[in-house]
């Protein structure tokens, strides 16, 4: 969707991405972003260096550059890719210079020369407190705003604040949003993250970095899901899609031994959880694999792949939504040879069955239960 926002006194056209999504009824802005921008404005708006965390579609990123002062330089860190490829679209839609903005992912070391930090708050609390403790370790006294929704600000996210950083404030409420202000303190507290534990009924240990979805144990969905994949000693072309810490991908190259997996998620700590787990896992099976951050299946050549698994997302930053999910069944069905199947796994009330009709003219339910249902669909000649 393309949506005009009054950013820092600044009129800008923001849309979400991926670009053929830009007609959905979601905004690419929110008022966490325009309290945090305005707050700057008044109060921040000489600082030169500035580190920005978690823009989801670049808002931040592209009002600060607006209202820039001269020679700021600013270093955008996400985890996701989609996220810094909506704030490049967004930057050049807006006809904004970049080449002052630097983009780091979630696993780079923080630039310690900054003069202001900016957090937008994520969903993801253990990822907002591995953040923190990244900027523990920077220099002392460098100003610290984050902004969030009311509802999404807890007395436990101030205590992650205070652990990791100077004790924190807060602000009055604005349209339902709030920032926290608070100081680094050049004492580093340690991460817990990654983290590591054992894979039920298997020899196998997993590794999950801080933003990847049930980072401390196999979440359900993955578990039932793991009962109905396939095996055998076909040299098939398989592409785990939206992978997570890889767990599906590691059972495939498992129970099949001569396939070929592609690992694929749009967020770099997933697709580096991922790679780890089967370098600690499967080492000899790393030559039959590839690890890609991307947007789900973009430029995947097409009629390239014998299987597709999935296990689809139903949000995107803080948005409820299906349009990721449809993304991956269309792609899919691009991306796959004739005879090829998409089998994926999905929440019962999500109706992904009459999705899979509509697009491959075929669907069958091959395993379920009260919550989950597995289905696959043949690309049919």
């Amino acid at each position: 969707m393309t949506t005009d926002a009054l950013l820092g006194g600044h009129d800008l056209t923001l849309h979400r991405f991926p670009l053929e999504q830009k007609n959905r009824s979601l905004q690419a802005w929110d008022a966490a972003d325009e309290y945090l921008i305005n707050y700057v404005l008044e109060h921040h708006n000489q600082a030169k260096r500035i580190l920005v965390l978690n823009d989801n579609f670049g808002a931040l990123t592209c009002a600060l550059k607006v209202m820039s002062v001269s020679e700021r330089h600013i270093t955008n860190v996400n985890d996701s890719y989609v996220s810094h490829q909506a704030c490049e679209y967004n930057l050049a839609n807006n006809q904004i210079n970049d080449s002052a903005v630097t983009y780091l992912d979630s696993l780079s070391e923080y630039p310690h020369n900054i003069d202001l930090i900016l957090i937008k708050i994520p969903k993801n609390a253990g990822f907002l407190a591995h953040q923190l403790a990244l900027l523990s370790n920077l220099t002392s006294e460098t100003k610290v705003i984050a902004s969030g929704k009311v509802k999404e600000i807890h007395s436990s996210t101030l205590k992650s604040f205070n652990h990791f950083l100077s004790e924190p404030t807060t602000s009055l409420a604005v349209k339902k949003a709030r920032l926290i202000f608070s100081k680094t303190t050049a004492k580093p507290v340690a991460s817990k993250f990654p983290v590591s534990w054992p894979l039920e009924k298997t020899e196998f240990t997993l590794t999950n970095h801080a933003n990847v979805f049930s980072r401390d144990s196999l979440d359900i969905g993955a578990r039932f899901f793991m009962n109905y994949l396939p095996q055998g000693k076909k040299p098939f072309k398989v592409i785990d899609l939206g992978c997570g810490n890889g767990v599906i991908g590691l059972i495939s190259l498992d129970k099949m031994p001569n396939a070929q997996v592609t690992f694929v998620d749009e967020s770099a700590m997933a697709v580096a959880s991922a790679k780890e787990n089967i370098t600690l896992n499967l080492p000899d099976a790393l030559e039959r694999c590839h690890f890609v951050q991307n947007d789900c299946l973009s430029d995947f050549t097409a009629d390239s792949a014998d299987l597709v698994l999935c296990n689809p997302p139903f949000h995107q930053a803080q948005a409820i939504t299906d349009h990721i999910a449809w993304q991956m069944f269309v792609q899919a069905k691009q991306v796959l040879k004739k005879g090829g199947e998409l089998r994926i796994i999905g929440n019962r009330h999500l109706d992904y069955q009459d999705k899979l009709n509509r697009l491959f003219g075929n669907c069958k339910v091959i395993g379920n239960n009260k919550k989950f249902t597995v289905l696959s669909s043949m690309l049919r000649g």
